[in-house]
């Protein structure tokens, strides 16, 4: 348990004063006063997940639909006995309560994005039948409207009829002359509930009627006339049935809030519960705070923490100064001793240290970097500012004392102690030896402690005991100001005698002290002093290869662009060269085609010749660049060449040197060949084609598999091109009937394969394989 006197030293509770500032209702802020550090992990847990619902909401500009409300509990005691009914203004309070429940319950229910405010018990319900009725009954003013039931209506719609008429009958009977004379003036008012006219004094018996007052000179008497006497008490009657209609109203409604009183109030503990997260929301909100993480091995790890409270005062007063950032990290059993100059920030270090983590121990989100880490606790131990109490007859020092002995006896493996100038209110070597003993009992004991101390003896020790670490706030030597920034691994210093000329200390008496101190304390002054500069010197260097570091991570990037475009502008070069194969392919398709087509058609010399003209202009159109064709000279009856337009070997049976052609012989089919269409025997097939570029095949078969083509394993584009062009041989070797055997796998080639021959013009039909020809692995086409 964290005790609420801790608390208070660390002013946790003004923090949650500036938080209950956004409160809708006294009951919400006295849920958030009484706000303290939970015992289990799932609880701190579930709290910072609610909160952080609700931040999530605000950030999308959506408030939770919390009214101003009251504390119905009273009220609710109030009513619970039967028959007890409340009053218009104890009824008007549950308007505001149902409201925001009913507002509540619309808002959230539909909503999936937040589990957590989901959980809670009971969540918010509309009570639309008892909201709607009070709405109708009562106004801001807890006037019982007309709407509130028919019977009241009527009855005061009579009543108002009635009393027009009176007022009717009294301003013709004071308009008479025979009344006129008597009257002390003209005008009409009500007395004791009765209508009245004023009747001087001396002529009252001259006008029929009963006299209900006397003003305060005597002189005039106010007299109900006796002819509006049967009206009056008719209007009275319907006053009484009028009073008799509201009873009858609030103790109808009284009854219907007994009825469901208990869900009443367990739904205004979750309105209460809800208005208070969402205060703690919008204070987070504010000043940017974070959800820190949670351990159970008691490390402490704050990064860029700040003082709740100092930001606080910063926005009220507009200062837009920014805070110096606290870091520190502290594991088990570790001790960290801050040292350092008077108004260096050492007591706010420590308070902030404190304060961080009773908030996060809260279910509250903190002033840190969300990467901090806190420890769950059983003890946060504290012993900060002057404890000197009369009525104990207590010194200073004794009370330091006390506390810290109080601390002793708490302390253990899973406590965080904050002591506050260690060491002094005594004599300053024996208070020195006092402060390391009590240092080194509670490492001991497996606590966490943070220190604050201006005794060197102390430094010393902790700079030769493991576990132990100081740290000291940092002063600006040039200036002799504080910077309130902690530097972890070296001592600060007092800097007592700067800090005196700052407040006005006389140089005189800073030149005597400055004798008096000796070279005791100018040595460790300078020990300290040099230690600081090594530090600024490392800080430079890794600053230095930090940013070395940050060159080469660019250039390392630039690199990898670099890269990124060449491979981004080869991608592009090779797409434009298929593009532009496939339009030169598809260009020479259609006008083989229309040859093919011909050919069929008149089966003339010419036609086959151009045919072959054009693959041979194909063929060169795709030869590889500076590659020469052979000379006539080199070729004779009996060489193995290269037919690119085959692309395959074939045997030379005679070469027309003449005409610079070339007969060969491939298989069955014997040809005409230029000489650019050759290449020279099987060594000169295997060099290198233009990369990307199509290979152009019309591939002549040998006799007894001219009519078949096995497509199996190759891709739909290549498969259907390879097609193409087995389709144009066979038509050109006479085929009639041609087997396509593709296989069945995904059926991809098999579609491919089928919608290419149902719109080619040479394929007449086409049909599935039969069984001897592999079903439906194989497609067998007529060519027609």
């Amino acid at each position: 348990m964290i005790s609420h006197t801790t608390l208070c030293r660390l002013e946790f509770n003004k923090v949650l004063q500036v938080v209950a500032g956004h409160a809708r209702s006294d009951a919400s802020t006295a849920a958030i006063l009484a706000v303290a550090p939970l015992q289990s992990a799932a609880a701190i847990t579930l709290s910072w997940q609610r909160i952080e619902e609700i931040r999530t909401l605000l950030r999308q500009r959506i408030s939770l639909r919390i009214s101003r409300f009251s504390d119905i509990r009273p009220l609710l005691d109030q009513v619970r006995p039967d028959g007890a009914i409340l009053s218009p203004f104890g009824l008007l309070e549950f308007i505001p309560v149902l409201g925001s429940l009913a507002e509540l319950y619309k808002q959230l229910s539909p909503r999936d994005d937040i589990p957590a405010l989901r959980l809670l018990e009971p969540f918010p319900v509309a009570f639309s039948d008892i909201l709607e009725p009070l709405s109708a009954t009562l106004d801001d003013e807890d006037t019982i409207l007309d709407s509130a039931s028919r019977e009241l209506a009527e009855i005061r719609k009579a009543k108002r009829a009635l009393a027009a008429r009176v007022r009717r009958k009294l301003e013709e009977f004071v308009r008479r002359h025979e009344t006129a004379i008597f009257l002390q003036d003209d005008f009409i008012t009500i007395r004791s509930g009765r209508w009245v006219i004023p009747v001087r004094m001396d002529s009252k018996g001259m006008v029929p009627g009963v006299v209900h007052d006397v003003s305060s000179s005597g002189e005039t008497a106010f007299m109900e006339p006796l002819e509006i006497i049967p009206f009056v008490n008719e209007l009275e009657n319907l006053s009484a049935e009028e009073k008799a209609e509201e009873i009858r109203i609030l103790r109808q409604l009284s009854a219907w809030i007994r009825e469901d009183a208990d869900r009443i109030a367990a739904c205004f503990t979750t309105l209460v519960e809800l208005d208070r997260l969402d205060c703690i929301a919008r204070f987070s909100e504010q000043f940017n705070m974070a959800v820190p993480e949670l351990n159970q091995n008691g490390a402490l790890r704050l990064l860029s923490a700040r003082h709740p409270l100092l930001m606080v005062m910063r926005a009220e007063q507009q200062d837009a100064t920014p805070i110096v950032p606290l870091d520190l990290e502290l594991s088990t059993s570790q001790v960290l001793v801050i040292s350092g100059p008077n108004a260096g920030g050492k007591t706010i270090a420590l308070k902030t240290v404190g304060l961080i983590t009773a908030m996060a121990l809260s279910g509250m989100p903190v002033p840190a970097s969300p990467s901090s880490s806190i420890p769950l606790l059983d003890a946060l131990l504290v012993d900060i500012g002057d404890e000197q109490s009369i009525e104990q007859s207590l010194s200073t020092f004794s009370a330091h004392v006390a506390a810290i002995s109080k601390i002793l006896e708490q302390a253990g493996s899973r406590s965080l102690v904050l002591l506050d100038e260690l060491g002094t209110g005594t004599e300053p070597l024996q208070g020195a030896a006092i402060g390391c003993a009590v240092l080194q009992e509670l490492q001991q004991r497996g606590a966490v402690v943070l220190a604050t101390t201006h005794l060197t003896e102390i430094v010393g020790f902790v700079q030769q005991t493991s576990e132990m670490q100081n740290a000291g706030m940092e002063f600006d030597s040039a200036s002799w100001t504080p910077l309130y920034r902690l530097v972890m691994g070296e001592p600060g210093q007092s800097h007592a005698l700067e800090t005196a000329r700052r407040y006005g200390l006389p140089e005189s008496v800073l030149q005597t002290a400055r004798a008096l101190l000796g070279d005791a304390g100018t040595a460790f002054s300078n020990i300290i002093e040099e230690l600081r500069q090594k530090r600024n010197a490392l800080a430079d260097e890794l600053a230095n290869q930090q940013q070395e570091r940050q060159r080469l991570d660019g250039l390392a990037m630039s690199l990898k662009q670099q890269e990124a475009d060449l491979v981004r502008l080869r991608q592009e070069t090779i797409e434009k060269a298929r593009a532009d194969a496939r339009d030169t392919i598809t260009a020479a398709r259609r006008e083989m085609n229309q040859l093919l087509e011909q050919f069929k058609q008149d089966r003339r010399k010419e036609t086959e010749v151009k045919f072959r003209q054009k693959a041979e202009e194909l063929e060169a159109s795709f030869a590889p660049t500076g590659q020469q064709p052979p000379s006539a000279d080199a070729l004779q009856p009996g060489s193995i060449v290269q037919v690119r337009s085959l692309g395959r070997e074939a045997t030379v049976t005679s070469v027309d040197q003449a005409r610079q052609k070339v007969r060969v012989r491939a298989g069955s089919i014997e040809m005409e060949v230029p000489l650019h269409g050759l290449i020279i025997g099987s060594s000169t097939a295997g060099s290198k084609p233009r990369k990307n570029a199509p290979e152009i095949k019309m591939k002549l078969q040998s006799e007894e598999s001219a009519n078949e083509l096995n497509l199996i394993g190759k891709r739909v584009e290549e498969a259907l091109i390879e097609l193409e062009g087995f389709i144009d041989q066979a038509v050109l070797a006479g085929q009639r009937e041609i087997r396509i055997i593709h296989g069945i796998g995904t059926g991809t080639l098999q579609r491919a394969v089928r919608e290419f021959l149902s719109r080619h013009p040479q394929i007449s039909s086409f049909r599935p394989g039969e069984p001897h020809e592999g079903r439906d692995g194989a497609t067998v086409a007529e060519l027609g």
